[in-house]
Parts: C-alpha cells; sequence; structure tokens
C-alpha cells in the first residue's frame, strides 16, 4: 500500500477519522454519565421513570450493600466503563469467526449511534448502555486490529501509527467535552447525548467512504475452517506472556480512567472553576486535558523519532515501563493539591489542573498507544482480533476498581484518596519493570539485538 499520509499508508487516515469521531461520541457521552446520573437520573423524581431500573439496583445492592446516589453513579459508570473494554473479546470473535473486520465494525457503529440517540429519553436508559456496550465491543478492538494489519512484524512504523492514531482520539476528545458536555450541563442533558450521536453517525460515513484503502480482508473464519491459521511452536507462551501483564497495565492506568469519574466530581467541589470570569463546567477539565494532551502527544511523536535517530528505537515495553512511571506521579499532583487546600482553605487553582493533566498525558502517550503497538505485534496472527480484545481487558479491571474506588470519596479525605491512587499506580509500573526484566526478549521485536 502506497505511504502517502505520514509517512504511513492512506487507509490509516480513515481509520483515524473513523476512530476519532466514534471517541468523539463516546467521550462526549462519558464526560455527561456521573454527572447526570449523580445530579439528575438518579434522583427520586427520575430515577422511576428509568425502565427496568428497580432490578437492576436491587443487583447492584447484593454486590455493593447499598449505595447513596453518587456512590450507585461511581458504581454504574465504573461498570460501563469497565464494560466497554470487556465487550471487545467478543467483537474479535465475533469478526475473526463470522463476520469479518469491516462488517463487524460497521455494526459496531450502527448499535452506537443508536445507543446514543437513546440516551436522550430517560426511559431507555439501560438499553441505551446495552446498545453502547454491544457497540463498542464490535468497533473498537476491530478497527484498532485494522490498524496494525498495516505492518510487517519487524516494521517500527507500527508504535508510530498508533501514536497518530491516538492523536486523532485526543483531538476528538478537546472538542466533545466543550460541545456534549456544554450542551448538557448549560442546555439540557439530552441534547448532549444528541450530538454525541449524530458524531457516531460521521464516523460511520467515513468509514465506509474508505473501505477500498483499508486492508484485505480475510474470509471469515467460519466459512472457511480449512484456512484458519494455527499456532506456532512457542506462540501459546507468548499469549500467556501477554495476559500476565494485563494486571500491571489496569493498576498503572487507575489515575487514568479516575478522570470521568470521581475526578469530575471532586473538580466539581473542590476546583476554583472561575476562567476569565465565567464559572465554567467541570467537564471542561477534559477539554483541558485532551487539549494539553494533543500538544504533548504530537511532540512525544517527534522526541521519539529524533531519539531513534541518535540513539536506537527503545522497544514497546521500555516505553510502557517509562509510561507507568510517569502515570504515578498524576495522582500525587493531585495529593499536594488537596493538601494546598486543607492549609490554605481556597479551593484548588486551575494551575494544579493543568499540572496534572499534563504529567498524566505524557505518562499515558507512553503506556497506551505503545500497549496497544505491543500486542497487535507480538499476537499470534491466528488469534489477532481477540488478543487485541484481551488487551482492553486491562481497561475493563481499572474502570471496576474506579467504579469501586469512586464510592470511597464521600468517606475519605480527599489528600488520602489520592493518595492511594498514587500509590496503586506505582505498584502497576513495578509489576511491568519486573515484566520487562523477566520476559523483555520475549515482549521485543526479532529485529531487536538487544532490549534498549
Amino acid at each position: 500500500m502506497t505511504a502517502d499520509f505520514l509517512g504511513h499508508p492512506r487507509g490509516l487516515a480513515y481509520l483515524v477519522f473513523a476512530e476519532s469521531w466514534e471517541r468523539f461520541s463516546y467521550y462526549g457521552m462519558q464526560a455527561l454519565l456521573v454527572l447526570y446520573m449523580g445530579q439528575y437520573l438518579l434522583l427520586p423524581a427520575h430515577v422511576g421513570q428509568v425502565a427496568g431500573f428497580a432490578d437492576f439496583q436491587a443487583a447492584i445492592t447484593l454486590i455493593y450493600g447499598p449505595l447513596s446516589p453518587a456512590a450507585l453513579a461511581s458504581v454504574i459508570f465504573g461498570l460501563y466503563a469497565g464494560g466497554v473494554y470487556l465487550t471487545p473479546l467478543a467483537g474479535g470473535l465475533v469478526a475473526d469467526r463470522l463476520l469479518g473486520r469491516t462488517r463487524t465494525v460497521a455494526l459496531g457503529a450502527i448499535l452506537m449511534a443508536a445507543g446514543h440517540f437513546l440516551m436522550a429519553f430517560e426511559q431507555s436508559f439501560l438499553a441505551a448502555l446495552t446498545c453502547l456496550l454491544i457497540g463498542v465491543g464490535c468497533f473498537k478492538g476491530n478497527i484498532a486490529s485494522q490498524v496494525g494489519e498495516f505492518y510487517a512484524p519487524d516494521d517500527l512504523r507500527r508504535a508510530d501509527a498508533f501514536q497518530i492514531y491516538q492523536i486523532g482520539i485526543t483531538t476528538a476528545v478537546i472538542f466533545s467535552p466543550l460541545i456534549c458536555g456544554t450542551l448538557g450541563q448549560k442546555v439540557a442533558w439530552h441534547w448532549g447525548f444528541g450530538a454525541a450521536g449524530v458524531g457516531m453517525l460521521l464516523g460511520l460515513a467515513g468509514y465506509l467512504s474508505g473501505l477500498r484503502y483499508l486492508p484485505a480482508a480475510p474470509r471469515p473464519r467460519a466459512a472457511n475452517r480449512a484456512a484458519r491459521p494455527k499456532l506456532a511452536p512457542g506462540e501459546d507462551a507468548t499469549i500467556l506472556v501477554l495476559i500476565a501483564l494485563l494486571p500491571a497495565f489496569a493498576l498503572a492506568m487507575l489515575g487514568n480512567q479516575e478522570i470521568f469519574n470521581a475526578y469530575v466530581v471532586w473538580g466539581d467541589a473542590h476546583y476554583n472553576l472561575i476562567f476569565l470570569g465565567h464559572a465554567m463546567p467541570v467537564t471542561w477539565l477534559i477539554s483541558l486535558d485532551a487539549f494539553s494532551g494533543m500538544i504533548i502527544l504530537v511532540l512525544n511523536v517527534l522526541f521519539w523519532r529524533w531519539w531513534a535517530r541518535h540513539h536506537g528505537e527503545p522497544n514497546e515495553i521500555t516505553r510502557a515501563v517509562i509510561g507507568a512511571f510517569l502515570l504515578a506521579l498524576g495522582p500525587v499532583v493531585l495529593t499536594l493539591a488537596s493538601m494546598h487546600e486543607h492549609a490554605t482553605g481556597q479551593k484548588i487553582g486551575l494551575l494544579w489542573a493543568l499540572g496534572f493533566h499534563t504529567i498524566n498525558t505524557i505518562g499515558f502517550a507512553n503506556l497506551f498507544p505503545v500497549g496497544l503497538a505491543l500486542y497487535s505485534r507480538a499476537a499470534p496472527r491466528a488469534v489477532a482480533g481477540l488478543m487485541l480484545g484481551i488487551f482492553y481487558l486491562h481497561l475493563f479491571a481499572a474502570n471496576m476498581i474506579v467504579g469501586w474506588l469512586g464510592g470511597l470519596l464521600e468517606r475519605m479525605p480527599p489528600t488520602n484518596f489520592w493518595a492511594l491512587h498514587a500509590v496503586l499506580v506505582t505498584v502497576g509500573a513495578v509489576m511491568l519493570l519486573v515484566a520487562r526484566a523477566a520476559f523483555g526478549k520475549k515482549l521485543a521485536p526479532m529485529t531487536d539485538p538487544e532490549m534498549v
């Protein structure tokens, strides 16, 4: 394929466009979700209108015990935000065995658009979440797998491609809270969710328009069992190593995943949200995160290109270790900000927020997209879609933990709350460091003469 998009195949541009609009819709809705539940939907005047909610709440109570509306909102958010990273497992199997990647991605986009529009009605809240869970499962792992299919196993442009892919996502996250969040908080909740649905339809249109530039779709293996690839000798051990990395990735991502849950609730109460003389919606902090993230991701790509020219390209597991330790510093900033607030009695200035988001994004840029590149390259081709779905399991686990941790915000001083996150993320970073020492040769590209 012709390399005519920033040194990459043209099809990468269409995948970035489609994923960017999908993330616009997803993050626009997610920016509102915990606030919508805590400030509106779960209040006594409205919760009774949600179809099937009484049984749903009873099931949650069996597991978590009685919960306040704020804690219940955090748990539901965690279940949803975790679930969207569990369903890609099924989506990978559907693509590998039944429909193929292209049809599965398109089906996912249609389901997600339906889910966002259903969010505009209180009665269909649970149905909307169900459509979104299934839709993301069909869409996310499979479109990421298509990015990896452009590159040979020893092509180090793969990590660069996933960084560009992440830049597209970050661009969407800049605008989605500004548009969906502002519509939801300033006009009506349902306007914000409707805008997310429109974004998903644009993503679907972009994806379908670029089909001729995408990697050739293999026949579904259920229809061609004789052609189903087998695991080569040693690949089963590689699968086990990749699965063993998941707890470390999950812990390393806790601080980042908290941004859409307890962080916005805490920020609404503790940040001084006056900007240019006006009170801004707390969801704009997510746009701040994405805006700083865009700059940092671009600089990060340029830095590693410069580093590769002068010192050689570091392998993915090395960069993941660096990213995890940087992510641990993010909750440290929030801990110090909470200590400052307690000492002065004044709300936290937005410079603290800028510091947190900057450090967190540098860490994220060197962990998540690099992790995608690692799993895309190292995964045996016989289970490529499945292994990308397995990679997203670390975010399922992280969001489930975050959903539980968010409930502690009501019972724990903010200083202790964020210090706990810093400790947990550091544990994840240490685990990745140990994995690099133990499995580095297996995880490094075969062309690497030694660990970098």
